[in-house]
């Protein structure tokens, strides 16, 4: 089962353009599961919708209820933004989470569950995007508690384990990211382990999701690091559900157009397709 997350940096740059090559990048990946950040929808036209189509996959969105900081950042006051998800089977359910924000900015950051419909059982299906600004990680230490308490409620009891995926605005040392895993500190749900899949990558492969190499990324002129995530909860009987493979992609330019400010990752996990 391929899985995929990538924040799509909403309406920013040339966004038509950016389109194109975020679905170029889709297509050539093939991927079963897709978690999306910063996803924008004006009127009927959503870029999940226009990639589920043309993509034969599923889709379900959420928009954040306070875009108002998006739309000063580029003059305009009609585009929702939010969080996606595409896959390959059909979805059976879908839940949202509006995420804390006390002592930081309120973008309106959410989490997005899906029940996915899929060959190898139902798979819990999230994906997220917390507060960016460096200081905040008291405020993403409470968003991420809020959501593994919202993985917990929702990870079922099947044989799959929860996917969790999204743009965490954090590195992996941190304090937020720790919690979240809950292997490395006291988990912010008692026995619930999420394992951050790169833990399973070649040691030396790429491994910066915002990396300066991308001139969107270059802009903020911040230092590069690994923020984006993919996190899998305890295997299921088998080995089902077990990273098989991660790697990063969606990290170069597609006919002359970098498809977003963010590079994506891809994890192959253990389930029948």
């Amino acid at each position: 089962m391929r899985v995929l997350t990538w924040n799509v940096w909403w309406r920013f740059g040339p966004w038509r353009q950016r389109r194109d090559a975020i679905m170029t990048t889709l297509a050539e990946l093939d991927c079963d599961l897709i978690g999306l950040q910063e996803v924008w929808a004006e009127g009927e036209d959503n870029l999940a919708g226009w990639l589920a189509a043309r993509l034969g996959l599923h889709w379900t969105w959420t928009a954040s209820d306070r875009p108002g900081r998006w739309h000063e950042r580029v003059g305009e006051a009609t585009a929702d933004v939010g969080l996606a998800v595409l896959s390959r089977w059909p979805l059976a359910g879908r839940t949202t989470l509006r995420l804390p924000t006390e002592g930081g900015q309120d973008d309106g950051h959410q989490a997005l569950h899906a029940l996915v419909d899929a060959p190898a059982g139902p798979v819990p299906f999230f994906t997220t995007h917390l507060n960016s600004r460096p200081f905040e990680s008291a405020v993403r230490c409470a968003q991420v508690t809020a959501l593994a308490r919202f993985v917990a409620a929702h990870r079922g009891r099947g044989g799959f384990p929860a996917v969790v995926t999204g743009d965490f605005n954090a590195l992996p040392d941190s304090d937020e990211m720790r919690l979240f895993g809950g292997h490395r500190t006291a988990p912010a749900v008692p026995g619930q382990v999420l394992v951050d899949a790169w833990a399973y990558a070649d040691p030396a492969a790429p491994a910066v999701t915002w990396d300066n190499a991308n001139p969107y990324a270059a802009l903020p002129h911040e230092p590069p690091g690994r923020i984006d995530y993919i996190h899998v909860g305890r295997h299921g009987p088998g080995g089902l559900g077990r990273v098989l493979s991660v790697r990063r992609v969606g990290d170069r330019p597609v006919g002359g157009v970098w498809p977003s400010d963010h590079a994506a990752v891809l994890a192959d996990l253990a389930g029948e397709v």
